[in-house]
């Protein structure tokens, strides 16, 4: 790794017989990859551990937080970032008034992130964003609002991380309300999962 910074169930044999009789098969590929960000805390784990309510179907699911690679030049959809673009997390989008609870850091320090993954997979890299000074916490967050590189990356040209995932790096120096993006770029899918997490530096 570089850096820079069972048993079949009902299904199974529902398939197993249509084989047999000949028949033709539409199988959608299973996601194989979920996780989300532990520390500092994604605001999809904060609504799991239930710090935070009225999160949605994300409660019970904040390791699914999926959607289309590429970001910046590709991916979700400028205001639906946190949500990977999908309409059943929604609630990751709204900023609350800039309410979220944020984690505390120090400008500069050496830190590590930390993921969580329920299934792990070939992997790309994780990628860590931070917002521009001046952004503005009460709206939904925008690519411009985000700095164009991200400030950490951790390359895994394509081996499957632990399932605690660990990235130690340098924060940069800020001040005050932030907001961290951190993507993970899947290898053999289409897809990258999106964590955000609000933070504070002192």
């Amino acid at each position: 790794m570089s850096s820079t910074f069972r048993m079949p169930g009902k299904k199974g044999l529902v398939l197993a017989a249509a084989a047999g009789l000949g028949l033709p098969l539409a199988v959608a590929a299973p996601a194989l990859s979920h996780g989300y960000t532990t520390s500092p805390p994604s605001r999809s784990s904060l609504c799991n551990t239930g710090q935070v309510q009225n999160c949605g179907a994300v409660q019970w699911d904040p390791q699914s937080i999926e959607g289309p690679k590429g970001f910046p030049q590709a991916g979700p959809a400028d205001g639906k970032i946190c949500a990977a673009g999908d309409s059943r997390w929604a609630p990751l989008d709204d900023p609350r008034g800039g309410q979220w609870p944020a984690a505390r850091l120090n400008s500069g320090q050496s830190f590590t992130f930390t993921w969580k993954l329920t299934a792990a997979h070939a992997t790309t890299s994780f990628r860590y964003f931070i917002t521009r000074n001046g952004w503005n916490p009460a709206q939904p967050l925008t690519r411009a609002a985000l700095e164009p590189q991200p400030f950490l990356t951790q390359n895994y040209d394509g081996r499957q991380p632990p399932s605690n995932a660990s990235h130690p790096g340098r924060l940069p120096a800020k001040q005050g309300r932030h907001l961290i993006l951190a993507v993970w770029d899947i290898a053999d899918t289409g897809n990258a999962f999106y964590l955000c997490s609000d933070v504070t530096f002192g």
